[in-house]
């Protein structure tokens, strides 16, 4: 069995990154997706942030290389393989799924979000920079790529408020779930993923939207204090 997950986290990693090369480009719903059209919603990082991909692909890929390679027989990797696996075959038809449906594509981003969270919870405490770390990154996007899709999606179909209602709720939400993630476990990289995507908020939204973009720095500020605390903490314990 834990031959097999090795080599199914290997194959669906590659399916995953391939899954791009096999869809049409997605850069967000198009106008005909949904009765309310956003384009550009506030709640949307600038389109830079999205480079964080080219990153998350060739980390997966190596680890899950090294994984297959030097620890397919690691009862600690195997824990966390399980949520990983169905990150991934979730997330290997997304783009597709995404061009067709916005509210498939934002159902089925938090099951991927949801699942490499857990796999990050579960992730082995050695070979951190080949697992934990890539992980990290890839959960951390997708935490805030699925309340991305969350606010536009529901303010696509004009539920409880507008796009920039939306953008301070889908804020909020990724905030609160980054702090509960981080307060379970020290993963700076997950929390430097999210400050990446809140960063790309602010850039986006400017002085247009400075509401917005002052709630994405006041989560800049808190998930940094989270992070700086983790590390001296650390630090003291191994004094």
């Amino acid at each position: 069995m834990i031959h097999l997950r090795a080599a199914l986290t290997l194959l669906l990693t590659l399916t995953f990154v391939m899954s791009p090369a096999l869809t049409s480009p997605f850069s967000g719903f198009r106008a005909d997706q949904l009765p309310v059209p956003q384009i550009n919603p506030p709640v949307q990082p600038a389109g830079y942030a999205f480079a964080i991909w080219g990153l998350i692909y060739a980390w997966l890929v190596v680890s899950a290389v090294y994984g297959f390679w030097k620890r397919r027989n690691d009862p600690a990797w195997d824990a966390a393989r399980l949520p990983l696996i169905l990150s991934l075959a979730v997330g290997t038809p997304w783009l597709a799924v995404a061009n067709a449906s916005a509210i498939w594509a934002t159902i089925l981003i938090i099951v991927m979000a949801i699942t490499a969270i857990w796999s990050l919870l579960r992730a082995p405490t050695k070979d951190i920079w080949l697992f934990r770390v890539p992980v990290g990154i890839y959960a951390g996007w997708l935490t805030a790529a699925a309340f991305v899709s969350l606010g536009s999606t529901a303010a696509g179909f004009d539920l409880v408020t507008d796009s920039e209602g939306w953008a301070y709720l889908g804020i909020f939400g990724a905030l609160t779930a980054a702090v509960a993630v981080l307060r379970r476990r020290d993963a700076p990289e997950y929390g430097a993923t999210m400050i990446w995507a809140l960063l790309g908020i602010v850039v986006a939204n400017g002085m247009t939207e400075w509401t917005v973009s002052a709630l994405a720095l006041a989560g800049i500020i808190a998930l940094t204090a989270m992070i700086i605390a983790g590390r001296v903490t650390d630090r003291s314990a191994l004094s």
